[in-house]
């Protein structure tokens, strides 16, 4: 307020400012609410998804759909799921190429193996961790009702003699077209033959194992020769540059079409504390805590591990322990290439299904709680 010849006169300049303050203000608000709203998009909308789901799986539950009208129904989920597993084998072979190509252990020497040792042990451990509290505890016994085969699709047989489920792990592990393992595996099947008559004159039968190769991706295979590949490409030294460059780039076109936020963006702040807080060596904390960020991945192998004995189990199917091994191997070995990116779990615990011949219809109720693992 000041006086003009003896009068009272508003100061306009602060009124001006008061109004820029009220502005700014509401400016902020809307600011701070569009950034919440823009790193919390996804969660929002999945918890929407989740609800919305929940509430038409109530209402359309006493309509008597028949088998083809579910199916119908279910015809999104299914184009997810589709474009989901579309981009398993970019997404695995690339970044297990890359990742393999970018491993120099000649720099820090025995150090770099060891830690490396250490992630898989410890991974490995958790797997072994996630397999058996799902058997003792059981979550997908009793749980039939949620079973997506009611809509009509057929199931797998797993009835496999032990001794052929390692053979098939190890068939499965070195494929003979490496084109073929791109869309199919390796499996043992059963055909009986007359082996001859008994004294009484009935034919007598015997169980021979016969070679099938059924649809679904050798992601063992695959994994294996990306990796090898990759160390191949880092021993050629210059004249492997150019591939790894390829590969390097490919691995990022699909991580950005398979990606929102990446949890990896805490290594800067990892490293930071590391060296600054701890005293750590730069040339060690910025070759160990890379790798470490790929590889030490055992929540996520708990997690895959609990969801194909779950699945499993939804299925009334009885895992044999080739199956237990292959969960445990594949689950550490798709953890260690695991994407951080919401859903990520989704694509691994398919790979997981995939290599012990599961059903991967299911998949859609590991998606609505995934956000909360």
């Amino acid at each position: 307020m000041e006086k003009i010849n003896g009068h009272t006169m508003t100061n306009s300049v602060s009124t001006d400012e008061i109004l820029e303050k009220n502005g700014n203000k509401k400016k902020s608000r809307k600011d701070k609410l569009m950034r919440f709203l823009n790193r919390n998009m996804l969660v929002i909308m999945t918890v929407s998804g989740v609800l919305v789901g929940v509430g038409l799986g109530m209402m359309v539950r006493n309509m008597n759909l028949t088998r083809a009208q579910m199916t119908y129904f279910a015809f999104p989920g299914e184009m997810l799921l589709r474009m989901l597993k579309m981009i398993i084998l970019p997404l695995v072979v690339c970044s297990l190429i890359s990742g393999a190509a970018s491993l120099d252990t000649r720099s820090l020497g025995k150090l770099g193996g060891i830690a490396v040792s250490y992630f898989l042990v410890t991974t490995l451990i958790a797997s072994g961790i996630g397999v058996s509290l799902a058997f003792i505890i059981k979550p997908g016994v009793g749980a039939g009702a949620l079973n997506t085969n009611n809509l009509g699709l057929e199931s797998v047989n797993t009835n496999k003699e032990t001794t052929d489920s390692f053979l098939d792990l190890a068939r499965n592990l070195f494929p003979a077209n490496l084109v073929a393992a791109a869309f199919r595996s390796y499996a043992t099947d059963y055909k009986m033959v007359a082996v001859g008559n008994d004294t009484n004159g009935t034919i007598l039968y015997q169980k021979v194992p016969v070679g099938t190769e059924p649809d679904g991706m050798n992601i063992l295979g695959l994994v294996l020769f990306a990796m090898v590949f990759g160390v191949a490409l880092r021993k050629l030294g210059e004249e492997g540059e150019e591939l790894i460059r390829f590969f390097n780039a490919f691995n990022e076109a699909t991580m950005v079409l398979v990606s929102w936020i990446m949890c990896s963006a805490t290594l800067p702040s990892m490293m930071k504390c590391v060296e600054e807080n701890n005293g750590v060596d730069k040339r060690i904390s910025r070759f160990i805590l890379p790798i470490g960020a790929t590889v030490n991945m055992d929540g996520a192998a708990i997690f895959q591990c609990v969801a194909a004995v779950f699945i499993a189990q939804l299925n009334n199917i009885e895992l044999n322990a080739g199956q237990i091994f292959t969960i445990l191997v594949t689950a550490t070995a798709s953890s260690v290439g695991a994407a951080g990116i919401p859903a990520g779990g989704i694509i691994t615990i398919a790979i997981i299904l995939e290599a012990i011949g599961l059903p991967t219809n299911d998949l859609s109720l590991m998606l609505a709680v995934d956000w909360i693992v």
